[in-house]
């Protein structure tokens, strides 16, 4: 009996093993398939963006391979004929979900909401969104990374920016020496960037990006309200390299003219100080403080988590703002809008990003919001095309692996159905991915998000943000 019992054993661990290594197998088979994409029209987003026509665009071991050289052996070819070959798109400010809670219940309790990865990232790989700038990243972000790398989900690369504040965030710093130690902290952490956030005092503001220097670790984020009141010089901080939204600028002033705005093109210019206009953000604000029925008719809602879909609907900050609340939201559009025009002619690079995340912001479709929004904004469609691709990639110094197409950078691509150089919305029209060299079509993309819909309709009565907030009062 026990020589059954430990025979029984053996076989449920080896069809387990077996099981794992077959799946790990189709997942290497499908990296170690050489794609090649005929007769497409290549926008390589390169400085000089030649736009190659009726290219043959090799893939092989998740690599760009060649491009208009020979055609590899039993490659699988992708019909590219009156198609267009972009980069993957680079969204520089996002929230993703991950597993968590709001502090320790007691050990070994684990997270109070958990979310299935996959469905996570779905949106963005279904909107060509191959790479996430999460500036509020926590350890959890730190494995679903490893669970991409690892091939077991499909999803974007990910940067990670951890937040130093004054309050409201983790870690606290309140003074010069504790915001020093928070960014060391960071470093051996294993984040890759440090965001200021809105309630540092001046004074440990200036540490923080003092020490990520020293750290060499990029700084982006917020302009504390200690700043409020003072001259507009007085933000731009040497080694403040990145500003996470154009409204940071608006809160500082009551001047929303565009001599205001060339003002602070100017500084932003001379520190060397980049942008994330994030138009999307406040434009969503105005949307849903003026009536929910705008959160509902969002392209993707159907594939937000019940939970949050809960939140914005039930516990919805901005809604039923005063009628003078959405007037200074939609002035302060306009601001923002004035600002991006004045950037764009001081020559400062932005960079596209959307605070996907936030309440009625959604993770992959609402960086194409953002691309036609800067394109009202006043910029060409090949200037918000780079924002998203090319730039992005500089600015987290990964330019030499992501951003452009050009032979052996990362296949990260998008395959449109129409140029977006005529017609920015054209880069909602696609007709499959490539991530990280792995190809998903149009079918697969469309599968991917049924999946998701489909259990969010069937788990939409198990999720209650009000009675999630009570479980915890008690």
């Amino acid at each position: 009996m026990k020589f059954l019992n430990l025979l029984i054993l053996f076989i449920v661990v080896s069809f387990n093993v077996n099981a794992q290594n077959n799946s790990a197998l189709a997942s290497n088979r499908q990296n170690n398939t050489t794609y090649v994409i005929k007769n497409v029209n290549v926008i390589t987003m390169t400085k000089e963006n030649k736009v190659i026509k009726n290219a043959t665009v090799v893939v092989k071991e998740n690599k760009i391979h060649s491009i208009n050289k020979s055609i590899p052996e039993n490659s699988v070819i992708i019909d590219g004929i009156n198609k267009w070959l972009i980069p993957g798109l680079i969204d520089m400010h996002v929230h993703t979900l991950a597993d968590g809670a709001p502090f320790v219940i007691y050990p070994t309790k684990g997270p109070l909401v958990s979310y299935k990865t996959q469905y996570n990232m779905t949106p963005y790989i279904a909107n060509g969104v191959t790479t996430v700038f999460d500036l509020a990243a926590r350890t959890e972000h730190f494995g679903q990374r490893n669970e991409i790398i690892r091939g077991d989900v499909i999803g974007p690369r990910m940067a990670m920016a951890k937040v130093i504040g004054g309050k409201k965030s983790n870690p606290i710093a309140k003074t010069p020496s504790d915001g020093r130690n928070a960014v060391r902290f960071a470093k051996e952490e294993g984040y890759e960037f440090i965001k200021v956030y809105t309630w540092l005092n001046e004074e440990t503001f200036k540490a923080v990006i003092d020490e990520a220097k020293k750290q060499n670790m990029k700084v982006v984020g917020h302009i504390p309200v200690a700043f409020e009141g003072k001259p507009a010089r007085d933000i731009f901080i040497p080694h403040f390299g990145l500003i996470a939204h154009a409204e940071e600028f608006s809160k500082q002033t009551d001047d929303y003219s565009y001599k205001k705005a060339q003002e602070f093109a100017r500084l932003a210019k001379e520190n060397g100080t980049w942008l994330i206009p994030n138009l999307t953000n406040m434009l969503s604000i105005s949307q849903q403080a003026t009536s929910l029925q705008n959160i509902k008719n969002l392209q993707g809602f159907k594939y937000v988590h019940p939970l949050m879909q809960s939140k914005w609907l039930t516990s919805n900050g901005y809604y039923g703002a005063s009628e003078k609340l959405i007037a200074y939201y939609n002035k302060q559009y306009d601001f923002h809008m004035l600002i991006v025009k004045a950037f764009k002619e001081a020559g400062v690079p932005m960079v596209a990003g959307t605070d996907a995340g936030i309440s009625g912001v959604i993770w992959g479709f609402s960086l194409h919001d953002e691309l036609k929004l800067l394109v009202e904004a006043g910029l060409t469609n090949e200037e918000a095309l780079t924002s998203a691709t090319r730039l992005g990639a500089e600015w987290l110094e990964i330019d030499d692996k992501i951003g452009t197409i050009e032979t052996g950078k990362f296949a990260d691509l998008i395959l449109l159905e129409a140029n977006p150089l005529d017609d920015i919305n054209n880069t909602q029209k696609i007709s499959g991915v490539f991530v990280n060299g792995k190809w998903i079509n149009r079918s697969k993309i469309d599968s991917m998000l049924s999946d998701i819909e489909k259990w969010n309709n069937a788990n939409k009565e198990k999720y209650d943000w009000k009675e999630l907030l009570n479980s915890l009062k008690n």
